[in-house]
């Protein structure tokens, strides 16, 4: 018994009952994603369009330091269902002003103690909006990294008629676009390599461009995007076939949409993958009613974790993917006004959680 206390203090172990009565015991840790929307600080940064989250526009140091205070309340408790010992241990995340607002955010009392390291590099997004990675060094070691630039640019068409059932995203994130090169400037992809106790594992964070003008119309910029990414991971699989991939992002679009299934070709199904996939769990999710973010009485999931087909072979001697979640606790929900029912976001100068519910994956490797 001591010895299982003792192992447990450094670990979460839990077991899986086997048809012959043979218990497995793994190791878990958890990798998540979220969505800190508008996680900026006082300053007015003369470069970017951040004037609406400034002193003079009601965005206080006070309210800056709540928003920091609950976005550290959600990591702690992130993924702790299956695995209560630890917060993740790797954090994609998006929205994010500056390294500064990270750095803020990693000294917050509760997460302090977890020794977070950040990732970040400044994208050429207008609002000046970034991609970033927060990870424990005690577990994880970047050995590279690097930021990859999505370029594209307007087709010129002036079409302001919107179908019906086109989706328009609430959002304060509009298209800038370069005058002279026609070009919509947007955040990186940002990607990651690095060995997570002693495996290498390769993590891409996204943000890809919003829904602002229709959904149809801003299409292409997300299919750009989800053709980047499967670039990215494609020179992956051709240093390693065997290579362990996590694209994680809000997308702006659904499993379903065209930029994930024929951009990243995602599957849906484990049953389906071959050699060099991309399986994404959250399909199913979505096809279930389940979503990150909700809009007009109905929910999307454009906050997704999609992982490599060697993750998912039951290999379990290696890190493996287990199963994905959506982070949907009462309290990150609304319970009244406006947005009733959705994500508790920042409105009217006072700050939320975010617009975004936070997702997350468990992997486990076998330690006996």
């Amino acid at each position: 018994m001591k010895i299982k206390q003792f192992l447990a203090a450094f670990f979460v172990i839990f077991t899986i009952n086997q048809s012959f009565s043979q218990e497995k015991k793994f190791k878990i840790h958890t990798v998540a994603f979220y969505n800190f929307e508008n996680l900026f600080d006082t300053i007015n940064d003369p470069i970017t369009y951040d004037e609406e989250y400034t002193p003079s526009n009601g965005w206080t140091h006070g309210n800056y330091k709540k928003k920091l205070e609950n976005l550290s309340r959600v990591i702690i408790e992130l993924g702790t269902d299956e695995n209560p010992t630890n917060s993740p241990v790797v954090i994609g995340a998006c929205e994010i002003e500056n390294r500064r607002v990270l750095e803020d955010l990693v000294k917050m009392p509760k997460i302090v103690d977890k020794g977070y390291k950040i990732v970040h590099f400044d994208s050429p997004d207008k609002r000046g909006i970034d991609v970033a990675l927060l990870y424990q060094e005690k577990y994880f070691t970047p050995t590279s990294y690097i930021n990859v630039p999505l370029y594209i640019y307007e087709n010129g068409e002036k079409n302001n008629k919107k179908e019906k059932e086109e989706i328009t995203e609430d959002t304060d994130d509009n298209v800038e676009v370069d005058s002279k090169t026609k070009r919509i400037y947007t955040r990186d992809q940002l990607l990651v390599t690095g060995y997570l106790e002693g495996e290498e594992i390769n993590f891409i964070v996204n943000h890809w461009p919003s829904r602002s003008g229709g959904e149809k119309k801003s299409s292409p910029n997300r299919e750009a995007a989800g053709a980047l990414n499967r670039k990215i991971i494609d020179s992956l699989y051709k240093i390693n076939p065997n290579a362990k991939i996590i694209t994680m992002g809000d997308l702006n679009d659904d499993p379903t949409n065209k930029s994930v299934k024929k951009g990243i070709k995602a599957i849906g199904r484990k049953e389906d993958l071959k050699a060099f996939d991309m399986y994404n769990p959250m399909e199913k999710m979505h096809k279930q009613g389940i979503g990150t973010l909700g809009y007009r009485d109905s929910w999307n999931i454009f906050d997704q974790m999609i992982v490599s087909e060697p993750l998912v072979r039951k290999d379990y001697t290696t890190w493996t993917y287990w199963k994905a979640q959506v982070f949907k606790k009462p309290y990150l929900i609304q319970n009244e006004g406006r947005w009733k029912g959705y994500p508790k976001r920042n409105s009217n100068g006072v700050p939320g959680f975010s617009d975004h519910l936070p997702v997350y994956l468990y992997l486990i490797k076998q330690v006996n």
